[in-house]
């Protein structure tokens, strides 16, 4: 076995992203040093600067501590409705005197775990924070683990975390693409609690914060996630709007200001919201490629997506889209049908844009012997095996 790639032009033609999944767009650009634009449904990244590159998320850490949090509640572990203890050290850490942000929760006090989601989420609540960490693994330490193995489950290989809260640390990192990715799992994987991301203000012990989140008053369709501060960073956001018809993930990191944030963020938003065209390469049922078959019964297996498969181009791109199909093969039967046994590489203008999952259109079963003989000879004149 060995990997199997296949190139081809559209009469479309096509293309793909292993690292770098980015629209090539020359008349774009941020003050931001890193920055993500992803389209939510597709995954294809619209605008991308340094994304790949290490960056301390500061309180955008968050949204893997929400992550965690919501995935306890979803598989029945934890309860909106269960209340957390305030400790020492999130008072001291995370309140009132820390300096950061905080919920302004007192010390020794019980809250219940929505109360303390809205927080980190709206007002992004240190103290919130680690009574959510210490609630679910016990200590803050233990937390940062399960934040760390959902990292891993998720695809986020340039991540890495620590803490609960984004506060400094030098072994804490994470890569706007990362965020994005973090961003997409919240929205598609947890419909249900993704309005607290838009909630516009948060009391607690009588004390009134607006959402930290300036683009979501904006009136751009921006309805979350996360922003991020810290002295060495500067200031980042993890935004989505659903303004033009589709949701736009965004991130953008280390800006000056709080003011500069907002603006680079809208002027993304509204370049993603404007700039793209929605392009249908392949039908549900329609045969995008074929992928070898050793020994079967037929010599090579149709490949299709599992619906539609869509692309977001530039208007008036020109070099658009090329590809590749790539497997590990050839494949060994039976291949059942509906297995997804290849992947669609799509690119525009010379960068990679798009993955797509491709999967068997037809069952091939074992082939006879005179199949498999002849097929063995094949593979070995090639230097398949």
């Amino acid at each position: 076995m060995r990997a199997m790639t296949i190139a081809f032009a559209f009469g479309i033609a096509l293309a793909s992203s292993v690292s770098g999944l980015a629209v090539k767009a020359q008349d774009f650009n941020t003050k931001a040093p890193f920055a993500v634009l992803m389209d939510h449904e597709t995954g294809t990244v619209l605008f991308q600067k340094d994304a790949d590159e290490r960056l301390e998320p500061a309180s955008m850490a968050k949204l893997m501590t929400v992550a965690v949090v919501f995935d306890e509640i979803a598989r029945g572990r934890l309860s909106m409705d269960e209340e957390f203890f305030i400790s020492e050290k999130a008072w001291r850490e995370g309140g009132t005197t820390s300096g950061g942000s905080t919920m302004f929760a007192e010390v020794n006090s019980r809250i219940r775990v929505e109360d303390l989601l809205r927080s980190v989420i709206i007002q992004s609540g240190n103290d919130a924070a680690i009574a959510l960490a210490e609630g679910i693994g016990g200590t803050e330490e233990t937390f940062a683990n399960i934040m760390n193995r959902k990292a891993e489950e998720l695809g986020l290989e340039g991540s890495h975390f620590t803490n609960a809260t984004g506060l400094p640390d030098p072994e804490q990192y994470s890569t706007a693409r990362d965020l994005a990715d973090l961003g997409r799992h919240l929205i598609r994987d947890y419909p249900d609690w993704y309005h607290y991301f838009s909630e516009s203000e948060m009391t607690w012990n009588k004390i009134r914060q607006p959402n930290r989140n300036s683009l979501v008053e904006m009136g751009i369709g921006v309805d979350g996630l996360k922003t991020g501060h810290t002295q060495a960073a500067g200031y980042g956001i993890v935004a989505s709007t659903t303004q033009g018809g589709r949701r736009l993930i965004a991130v953008l990191h280390g800006l000056a200001n709080e003011r500069e944030r907002a603006e680079e963020g809208r002027k993304l938003i509204t370049w993603g919201t404007r700039g793209f065209e929605l392009v249908t390469l392949y039908e549900g049922d329609e045969i995008v490629g074929w992928a070898n078959v050793y020994g079967g019964a037929d010599g090579s297996v149709p490949l299709v997506g599992k619906d539609k498969i869509e692309l977001f181009m530039p208007r008036g791109a020109r070099d658009c889209p090329t590809g590749t199909i790539t497997y590990e093969g050839p494949l060994r039967p039976p291949v059942d049908e509906g297995a997804q046994v290849a992947t669609l590489n799509l690119f525009c203008n010379g960068d990679a844009v798009q993955q797509t999952p491709l999967y068997a259109g037809k069952t091939v079963d074992k082939g006879d012997i005179v199949r498999q003989a002849t097929d063995a000879l094949k593979q070995l004149a090639l230097g398949w095996l």
